[in-house]
């Protein structure tokens, strides 16, 4: 029985906070009057600690969505894998440090926002404004999923025992470095479609769960390699259309 608990505590946890923030996240899409919400949208550069802080937030909480997701076949092979008693925390370490790796992702994105606000290529509903942002964005996320680098990252994302085997380390801070290095794989697999979110809208909840859905197509079905070439296609072709159509 203690086999079988550790791996549904650990995927559970993952899935309540994966809910709790999707749930946050269409709150905020139904409810943008609320002020909380309004701290995430200012209407200029000239943002506030509480803008900083409210946007720094929703970013966390939009990777967290996105993401936990896609990551819950690595964390049931982590639990299966982790078979000695008393180690219980070794895999809530490992989904924290998973977790703080797109933290520190969304603190990057935070800053994205500000500079592209500054220079006035997105609105306060954080959509892109410039034809040209658009285009190159699209571009750039296309190609980059037929680079060798997304190609290596997808692959230690689809195959979690290999990963595990090739990364494991004894006790706690082991499995903090372990959720450090596969959060750092993700982060290299997913981070051009993430700015995508600039494209369709932070706010669109609607694209924000499609991207989140292509995620977990590439990472977690059969031949998700072949679906990522496929994508990357459509993506390079929306790219042309906004360019020299739009």
């Amino acid at each position: 029985m203690h086999g079988i608990a550790r791996p549904l505590a650990t995927t559970g946890l993952a899935v309540a906070v994966a809910l709790a923030a999707w749930a946050l996240l269409a709150w905020m899409a139904l409810d943008m009057g609320h002020p909380l919400v309004q701290l995430t949208m200012p209407g200029a550069p000239d943002w506030s600690p509480a803008n900083v802080a409210a946007i720094f937030a929703m970013w966390s909480v939009m990777m967290a969505a996105m993401m936990l997701p896609s990551a819950l076949p690595m964390l049931l092979a982590f639990a299966r894998m982790e078979e000695q008693p008393g180690q219980a925390g070794r895999a809530r370490a490992f989904e924290a440090a998973y977790l703080a790796v797109w933290v520190g992702f969304s603190a990057l994105a935070t800053g994205l926002q500000w500079v592209l606000q500054w220079m006035d290529w997105v609105d306060p509903m954080i959509v892109s404004t410039s034809k040209e942002l658009n285009a190159g964005l699209l571009l750039i996320a296309g190609a980059y999923q037929f680079s060798p680098l997304k190609r290596v990252c997808l692959a230690r994302c689809r195959t979690p025992a290999a990963f595990l085997v090739g990364e494991w380390r004894p006790h706690v801070r082991g499995a903090w470095v372990m959720g450090l290095r596969h959060g750092a794989m993700c982060v290299g697999c997913c981070w051009a479609l993430m700015a995508l979110l600039f494209v369709g809208g932070v706010m669109n909840i609607a694209w924000v769960a499609a991207l989140a859905v292509a995620v977990a197509v590439e990472k977690m079905v059969p031949g998700g390699e072949r679906v990522a070439m496929v994508l990357g296609l459509a993506l390079i072709a929306g790219g042309l259309s906004r360019m020299f159509f739009s």
